[in-house]
């Protein structure tokens, strides 16, 4: 048994990572009058969560009643059980569906973050009965980061993927207007981009590049951010947990190594683990994920989110689940950057399509991205490794109009103002369909025979094959000026283009298995006293399902306030 006079100090909460949901857990349990430590392993705050969309999807929230919207708990468990079916424990889905709006109401009213309800963003599944064409999904608001002082540079930077020109902040409803070619689209773009400019006082002041108005994943954790710091809850970076220390059948403390040393710290309410899942480490992947898989292709922070949490846990004896899971999304990679690119939108654009080492389509390239990069693992085994990585092909004219990735619209980023190492690695073109196959290794004829395919189906506005384009969800991303069918045009026009796509991810989707306290189970039953695991480091309440936009940041918020209310004794 550890003594006192072992443990360095001592919390009543120790938060182990920091992204949206850990600081979520850190704050309510600040308020319920918990003494809270927050520990990072790398030497930015935010994870994942600071990269990403940062919506979360919340059925029955106030946001969409304050706007007369047309949801209920009953609505939402309907359409919830539909998704997920009977892979997770009940309780689990009861206690997300109850206490995701109860969540989002004390946040609103307690923190600086503040959210907008994506009136148009559909839910995934819209064919699953319970399913709404919007405002399940909420949009973080735009977020001044001047009040994070010289804490700002700490902050994790936002993804140029997520960036207006790779530079410029705008929320999630702004990129929908100007991606579908809305109107007003290119008044809006110009009003951001000058906006930034304007504001160069203030990033020479600061010594930055970035844009003082963060949005998307980085407003989220700005504004979380912030709150701790109201609260003076510390964070402590560069920060490695290693292990849980376990007392009487309680996690009592945990050990970490900070500025070179080891220490260990008691707790005297527990410990809660959202450091992540394990997608950047490659010998975990290897143990758990279907093949092919590499890191590489994620599209979360390189060297964070490795599994020691889970692997800590589980030297205790936690349980496991879905650990051959990830939030699957196709990606490419791009030379020098650490991390892959998830390809979101652009799939639904009009006048792209994907095919296999064979040259054919096997899925509906606007589907949701889990089940685009489900069908790519699918595809692989059936063709024998045919399909990773598979291709996206394009014309001149999408070139021109649309990005793909890392290509902006050829009007405003030509091919001659495109890095010439990407020519042959993250894009081919060609005169011809022909000579593209041959570039690529796809079988030509099989190609011809898809663009065909496709030209037809632009000319009817029916997709004969994946009915793309056929539900508000695909839809979300098409060109409201295309007719019709705003998600399907011809590919006549050369040159012609492909980019390799990846079976990528942004992150793990299985891990402890929890209860619906946030409590990690152990493998002979039972919670395990004083542990708790939320995101990706614990197995998704969502099971093998994706429900809506935000169905991973939801959930990690929701089951950090629910750890933290049970660890201070007020569930």
């Amino acid at each position: 048994m550890t003594k006192n006079s072992d443990y360095a100090c001592e919390f009543d909460l120790v938060v182990v990572g920091s992204g949206a949901g850990a600081m979520t857990a850190a704050i309510t349990a600040a308020d319920h009058g918990l003494r809270v430590l927050m520990v990072e392993k790398t030497n930015r705050y935010g994870g994942t969560s600071a990269i990403s969309g940062g919506g979360i999807w919340v059925p029955n929230n106030h946001y969409f009643k304050a706007k007369g919207g047309n949801d209920s708990e009953e609505k939402g468990w309907t359409y919830l059980k539909a998704s997920v079916g009977d892979d997770v424990d009940e309780a689990r889905l009861r206690a997300y569906l109850d206490k995701g709006p109860e969540m989002m109401e004390w946040m609103e009213k307690n923190t600086r973050l503040h959210y907008t309800v994506a009136e148009k963003y559909p839910d995934y599944y819209q064919h699953l009965p319970g399913a709404l064409p919007g405002g399940r999904s909420l949009d973080p608001e735009l977020f001044d980061t001047s009040v994070l002082r010289e804490e700002l540079h700490n902050l994790r930077e936002a993804t140029p993927a997520t960036l207006l020109m790779g530079r410029v902040a705008w929320t999630a409803r702004h990129a929908h207007t100007a991606m579908s070619k809305s109107r007003g689209w290119r008044l809006l773009v110009m009003w951001l981009m000058l906006r930034y400019a304007l504001d160069f006082r203030w990033r020479k002041k600061m010594d930055t590049r970035r844009d003082r108005r963060a949005a998307l994943g980085n407003a989220l954790v700005a504004s979380l951010r912030a709150s701790m710091m109201d609260r003076n809850i510390p964070l402590w970076l560069n920060t490695e947990f290693k292990e849980l220390i376990e007392e009487n059948g309680r996690v009592c403390g945990l050990v970490v190594s900070r500025e070179g040393k080891t220490q260990r710290i008691r707790v005297r309410r527990g410990v809660v683990l959202g450091a992540g899942g394990f997608e950047q480490n490659q010998s975990l992947r290897e143990k758990y994920l279907p093949k092919p898989t590499c890191s590489r292709w994620s599209a979360t922070p390189a060297g964070a989110n490795t599994g020691a949490a889970l692997e800590a846990a589980q030297a205790i004896g936690a349980a496991t689940d879905l650990l051959d899971w990830c939030w699957w999304t196709p990606s490419i990679t791009v030379p020098n950057e650490d991390k892959a690119r998830g390809i979101f939108a652009e799939r639904a654009f009009p006048g792209a399509i994907v095919v296999n080492g064979l040259g054919k389509r096997y899925v509906n390239e606007a589907a949701p991205y889990l089940e685009f990069g489900e069908a790519m693992y699918k595809d692989n085994e059936k063709t024998g490794g045919r399909s990773i990585p598979s291709w996206v092909v394009f014309d001149s004219t999408f070139r021109f109009n649309y990005a793909m990735g890392p290509l902006m619209p050829a009007q405003v980023m030509p091919d001659s103002r495109l890095r010439k190492e990407w020519k042959n690695n993250v894009y081919f073109k060609a005169d011809s369909l022909e000579e593209l196959a041959a570039q690529i290794d796809v079988d030509a004829q099989g190609l011809k025979e898809t663009v065909r395919n496709m030209n037809r189906y632009a000319a009817t506005g029916v997709d004969e094959e994946f009915q793309r384009g056929g539900n508000e969800y695909d839809r979300y991303y098409g060109d409201v000026n295309v007719t019709p069918n705003p998600c399907l045009a011809p590919l006549e026009k050369g040159p012609f283009y492909a980019m390799p796509m990846q079976a990528g991810d942004i992150g793990t989707k299985g891990g402890l298995l929890t209860n619906e306290k946030g409590q990690v189970m152990r493998d002979q039953g039972g919670a395990i006293e004083g542990l708790y695991a939320i995101g990706n480091t614990s197995a998704s309440v969502m099971g093998t399902r994706y429900p809506g936009a935000g169905g991973t940041l939801g959930p990690a918020m929701t089951f950090g306030y629910i750890a933290a209310l049970h660890a201070a004794g007020k569930e």
